[in-house]
């Protein structure tokens, strides 16, 4: 080798061992930068992390406790002193319809008669003819009270009569249709007389009492009172029947598919948290977060009655007004250092209880 290389390798690892050297110091354990570093860190694991959250206020207000579920609107059942307020109406017997003499919507009165039928024995006007007749003849002496019932019987079997005064809801059938006993012909219905028919699953059956306020979620809401609970369980769905009848006027109409709720106990003068405020396990344990300052404090509260917004709470120790954590609550450490998103509430709530 000549000696001009020799020179320029030596060159070469002064150079590179000058790097090592530098490396080492920058980056050693003893390096006056790592312990800034270590130190650092450990001064912001100490620093406490702030929480933004928003809060409300405990509230002292009125809980109801509800049976609720979906029912349909019918005609009001018969009761002691009133009959069904209608329904659909069968042919008296089979036949010909020969002519209707109302129109769907039309109101009619108490034995009117909807329409006429002809059978294979007699004619409507054959029959209405013969009745004329035997009402005469009785009438002379020349007829028996039993041929003039017979008459008056093969005319009612040719009719079909409104069995109360109300609105003809439907007519099924045309002029010339053939028709027997098991054809449901027309419907009338007394719409001022109408009822909520629900279902009640029997877990739930022993909260209703005839009398009970119930609220139709219609639009507007219809307040009704529950007029009858049943005693026996269907076996087929675990049910026990209701119903409640509705005030005249109801805006509801015969078939309607509607919620409802029905008030079962009114609490007065509950302490309650804002439901987004109390956390529940899986045992149903809950816990809210009292705000003192700029610190959230975990209490355990027993849960009572929910209904819209609110939850009712006890434990000692508590009252109307105190702020309690809202957004934010759920997964919340025992004193936590908290920021107030909306100050405003806390404000608002201690003017009210002034």
């Amino acid at each position: 080798m000549k000696p001009k290389h020799i020179l320029i390798a030596g060159l070469m690892l002064l150079c590179a061992a000058a790097g090592i050297v530098a490396i080492l110091k920058a980056h050693g354990p003893s390096g006056s930068d790592s312990d800034d570093s270590d130190e650092a860190v450990s001064q912001n694991a100490n620093i406490p992390s702030i929480i933004s959250v928003h809060v409300g206020v405990l509230t002292n207000i009125t809980l109801h406790r509800y049976v609720s579920g979906y029912g349909t609107i019918v005609a009001a059942p018969a009761v002691a002193n009133q009959p069904a307020a209608g329904g659909p109406l069968a042919a008296p017997t089979a036949g010909i319809v020969a002519k209707i003499n109302v129109i769907a919507g039309q109101r009619v009165k108490k034995g009117d008669v909807l329409m006429e039928l002809n059978s294979a024995t007699a004619t409507f006007d054959s029959a209405n003819a013969q009745l004329e007749r035997q009402k005469k003849l009785f009438a002379s002496q020349n007829t028996s009270l039993k041929n003039m019932e017979d008459a008056a019987a093969q005319l009612a079997s040719l009719q079909v009569i409104a069995p109360v005064s109300g609105t003809v809801t439907s007519l099924n059938v045309q002029p010339g249709q053939a028709v027997d006993t098991t054809t449901t012909v027309a419907e009338v219905i007394d719409l001022d007389r109408l009822a909520l028919s629900v279902k009640i699953p029997s877990a739930q059956a022993g909260q209703l009492q005839v009398g009970q306020e119930t609220t139709i979620a219609s639009e507007p809401p219809v307040t009704a009172s529950l007029s009858f609970v049943g005693s026996t369980v269907d076996p087929a769905d675990g049910t026990v029947p209701a119903w409640a009848s509705l005030p005249p006027r109801s805006g509801l109409r015969p078939g309607q598919f509607v919620q409802f709720k029905v008030v079962t106990e009114i609490r007065t003068n509950c302490l309650a948290a804002p439901a987004e405020s109390v956390v529940t396990d899986e045992d149903g344990n809950g816990a809210i977060w009292l705000v003192n300052g700029d610190q959230a404090t975990t209490t355990n509260v027993e849960v009572g009655l929910r209904e819209n917004d609110w939850v009712e709470i006890t434990s000692s120790g508590l009252k109307a007004g105190d702020p309690v954590v809202t957004v934010g609550a759920y997964g919340l450490p025992d004193k936590t250092q908290i920021k107030i998103l909306n100050p405003s509430s806390q404000t608002n709530a201690a003017n009210s209880s002034n």
